[in-house]
């Protein structure tokens, strides 16, 4: 993270037009903020303005960025913020405690321990209490510890911005993938993606949406692919669907039910793997039963994780309910089958889900439209 009084110096200028005007805003002198812009400049190796007579012009880089730096000014808050007020308490929030923070970060914990103590005197804010023998972070504090995580994200969109100006398409897209998405849809979009901007840096985080909801919040993932969620719960993010999923029944390649066209009651005589209560494919799974008027029956295993699964389904006579490209593989080799549809079809929207807040860099939107791409062709 750059100097903030320099960020804010830059958003001064970029207003007023004028240097002057600008020291008068953020209440520096005026050689203060000359100094602060050409360190800035010499950081970002850009020029962001164009000085004449009369006042200073915004170059086409500053233009690019200044939407992003007055975001990150915004998600800071107080002008008495430093950057190293910042970093201790996200890499605080992220560890738990000060031994790990200073082991995480390279800090002392006396140096730690000021930053967060001149942090919540300059907010007159309490950010940290004691719980027994640790530490927890205040609701406040969680509130500011992720104000700034989105704060770094966005920072480092405007330096991926910068970079593309440049010439230089670099970055780093980092991807929260539910179950479903890693079997063939993210792995065909992952690969026409780099394809085309092999310098962007792609980071998959793998994970349940329970998982993968708080670090997407939080702006340590920008996005994440699975099945969508009640949008009513989701007030702060905003959900795109992809396609519409049908899962279906399967079970061993010589399994007894391979014979027939099994009945609701049939299927029900058998040991189920289906994810835990509350995750939308369990939901419906009950739902199948309950249409017929019957009571799911005992889960012996539950398991969200298709690896996990596939294999287990070898072993024995259990059936679980997936999309059909989760076991595809397993299809072509003839180890796993189709045992039936559900009895009434079932069918749940695939998306992506993002901060409602979220700008894409080029590249970021630029992977969105291949994935959509990517969703058409395999739906």
């Amino acid at each position: 993270m750059p100097n903030i009084r320099h960020l804010r110096a830059f958003v001064a200028i970029a207003r007023h037009e004028s240097v002057s005007r600008a020291a008068q805003a953020v209440n520096l002198t005026q050689p203060a903020v000359t100094q602060g812009i050409a360190k800035l400049e010499r950081q970002l190796d850009t020029a962001l303005f164009s000085r004449r007579a009369d006042g200073m012009d915004t170059t086409e880089a500053a233009r690019v960025i200044l939407p992003r730096v007055e975001t990150v000014l915004e998600l800071i808050g107080s002008s008495r913020v430093t950057s190293a007020q910042m970093r201790a308490l996200v890499v605080l929030a992220r560890t738990g405690g000060y031994a790990a923070a200073s082991q995480r970060s390279g800090l002392a914990e006396a140096s730690l321990h000021r930053a967060i103590a001149d942090l919540s005197l300059a907010l007159s804010e309490k950010l940290v209490e004691r719980r027994g023998r640790g530490i927890m972070l205040t609701d406040r504090g969680l509130a500011k510890a992720r104000a700034y995580r989105l704060a770094y994200a966005e920072m480092a969109s405007a330096l991926s911005e910068l970079d593309a100006l440049k010439g230089r398409e670099t970055g780093r897209i980092a991807i929260g993938a539910m179950p479903l998405c890693r079997a063939r849809l993210l792995p065909t979009a992952l690969a026409a993606f780099h394809a085309q901007y092999p310098n962007v840096d792609i980071v998959i985080a793998e994970g349940s949406y329970s998982e993968l909801i708080g670090p997407l919040r939080d702006g340590e993932l920008d996005l994440t692919i699975g099945a969508l969620r009640d949008p009513a719960t989701l007030r702060d993010l905003k959900q795109e669907s992809l396609f519409i999923d049908r899962p279906v029944i399967f079970g061993r390649a010589n399994h007894p039910l391979l014979d027939g066209n099994p009945t609701i009651s049939e299927l029900k005589n058998f040991p189920w793997i289906v994810p835990a209560p509350g995750v939308p494919l369990r939901m419906h799974w009950e739902e199948m039963f309950a249409q017929a008027g019957l009571t799911p029956p005992h889960v012996p295993i539950e398991c969200g994780s298709v690896i996990t699964i596939r294999q287990l389904l070898l072993t024995g006579d259990f059936l679980t309910i997936l999309s059909p490209d989760q076991v595809a593989v397993e299809l072509e080799a003839g180890l796993l089958a189709k045992v039936c549809d559900p009895p009434e079809p079932i069918s749940r929207t695939i998306g992506v889900v993002t901060r409602a807040a979220w700008t894409p860099t080029p590249s970021q939107h630029a992977f969105l439209d291949i994935l959509h791409q990517s969703a058409d062709k395999n739906s």
